[in-house]
């Protein structure tokens, strides 16, 4: 359910009958297929200019329009129920082409009531999946504004000319689900810091587990010092609002395979980057450092709806990275949940000794077949990998090639980076059993420090600093958060058996 206040995603629906035949649309979309000899149009075409007196290919001339993906011509229609038609690329109709297309057109009729489009038509149901992805989430929006938001995405959009529609509800049931996840992970890290604190988190995590029927436990700052959680506490100890750990469990209806996957997702709510203050410019994204943390929410509410067939447990450890009298000392030692010890000579590397506890927890009391987490976590792989290709480490080649591959069918690529045992070195510390923040290759680093708490379980390293926003809107990217990772984890966690292939 969307935050209070918030914009909604469209409702879509599947239908047989052509666009220009849908009650009640007041916009009908049809796509143009991209072709050597000239743009080509597709279905619901032939029906469209049945209705409308139209010079299709003048006003795709007009508009240097060729079929790309993502290219959008509207022209207004008079003497008709309907206000506006559109002509959208889907370029060579790959599922990058048609999530590129869909958000396109997304953009094109926000403030729309009902909207009839056949992009979907020639489709199957990976195609289908890329249509309502780009729709949803080339609709986001987020706000905080008295008055509402300047713009509304369109309410509703029925996906016309699809044969088999009726047959087809349970695929874009799934979709709806995949899809709605990357919203509500933008949604949490949109969500300003003086309302998301570690125990709005715990909130939030309340309220999916009351929707998608899930166990929840939360630990208060008293009970994670008492179990030993020593680098959430560490980190969290300044602020006014205390460290929180979320673990939410999820138990397949029927069990498809055996199996436990645990996600582990960073929950650094606000990150000054604690007394190694991190300049004034760099803090004013710093509410999205628990991007990670939003995902993990986000994949366990849709679970249920994309039948996954193997329990999964979600771990969120949350705090505040403050400043004050309270707060991390460069210098310190601290004692984690499996007694490995971290000296912290960087207050501002504070994610991983979060993650650190979490996943120690994870491997000492759930022995899960495999672990993931997911963070915002270094610079270094933004500076490696730009912003548009996610960076992962993994410790096992069957969990490396799975997640590899639902990433790029999910279109959150991912690419592999080398966990070098050289670099351990770099990690030595003459006090404590590691430094959290040794010279060195960053973003390998980090993951070597990490690995340690993953002990003997396949294990993988999602370090999303480089996706976690997106400069402009691109394709179903909005500027802002992408909520990246949602997509790529639940297109992995609904395969028949996610941990084929994994050495268990």
């Amino acid at each position: 359910m969307p935050l209070p206040g918030q914009v909604s995603p469209p409702e879509i629906s599947l239908s047989e009958v052509a666009p220009s035949q849908i009650s009640g649309a007041s916009a009908v979309a049809v796509p143009v297929v991209h072709d050597a000899s000239g743009p080509v149009l597709g279905p619901g075409a032939a029906e469209l200019l049945d209705e409308v007196d139209l010079d299709v290919f003048g006003l795709l001339e007009h508009h240097r329009h060729t079929g790309k993906a993502g290219e959008v011509a509207c022209c207004p229609v008079l003497g008709s129920d309907l206000d506006v038609a559109l002509f959208v690329g889907v370029g060579d109709q790959t599922p990058t082409d048609l999530r590129r297309a869909a958000a396109a057109l997304a953009r094109s009729t926000r403030g729309t009531g009902r909207l009839a489009t056949s992009l979907a038509a020639l489709c199957d149901d990976e195609g289908l999946r890329a249509v309502v992805e780009g729709l949803v989430l080339g609709s986001f929006g987020f706000h905080r504004c008295s008055e509402g938001p300047a713009s509304q995405p369109v309410a509703e959009v029925v996906l016309a000319s699809v044969s088999g529609a009726e047959k087809r509800n349970d695929e874009l049931v799934r979709s709806m689900a995949i899809s709605r996840a990357g919203w509500v992970a933008r949604e949490l890290a949109l969500t300003p810091s003086n309302e998301k604190s570690p125990a709005w988190m715990s909130k939030r995590a309340e309220q999916i587990a009351t929707s998608a029927g899930l166990q929840i436990r939360v630990w208060d700052e008293k009970q994670l010092a008492e179990d030993g959680f020593g680098g959430l506490v560490g980190v969290g100890m300044a602020s006014a609002t205390p460290p929180r750990l979320i673990r939410l469990d999820y138990t397949p209806a029927q069990r498809g395979t055996t199996g436990h996957v645990v996600l582990v997702g960073k929950g650094i709510t606000f990150d000054t980057g604690g007394l190694s203050l991190k300049p004034a410019e760099a803090m004013m994204n710093m509410k999205r450092d628990m991007t990670g943390g939003g995902v993990v929410l986000a994949v366990m509410e849709a679970l249920g709806s994309v039948g996954c067939p193997v329990g999964v447990t979600g771990l969120v450890p949350c705090a505040e990275n403050a400043v004050g009298a309270q707060a991390l000392r460069p210098g310190d030692v601290l004692t984690h949940y499996n007694g490995r010890t971290s000296e912290v000579t960087n207050t501002d590397a504070e994610g991983r000794l979060v993650l650190a506890d979490a996943m120690a927890y994870a491997v000492a009391e759930i022995e899960p077949d495999a672990l993931v987490d997911v963070a915002t976590l270094t610079g270094a792989m933004k500076v490696a990998l730009g912003q548009h290709t996610g960076g992962f480490f993994a410790n096992d080649d069957g969990l490396a090639g799975v997640l590899r591959c639902a990433a790029a069918s999910a279109g959150e690529p991912l690419w592999r980076m080398p966990l070098v045992a050289d670099y351990e070195e770099c990690l030595e510390s003459k006090v404590a059993d590691a430094d959290n923040a040794g010279a060195g290759p960053g973003a390998i680093t980090a993951a070597l420090f990490l690995q340690h708490f993953a002990g003997s379980v396949p294990w993988a390293h999602l370090d999303i600093a480089s996706v976690g926003d997106s400069p402009v809107d691109s394709g179903e990217w909005t500027s802002g958060a992408t909520g990246f990772g949602a997509r790529a984890l639940l297109h992995w966690l609904e395969r028949p058996d996610p941990l084929a292939g994994i050495a268990r």
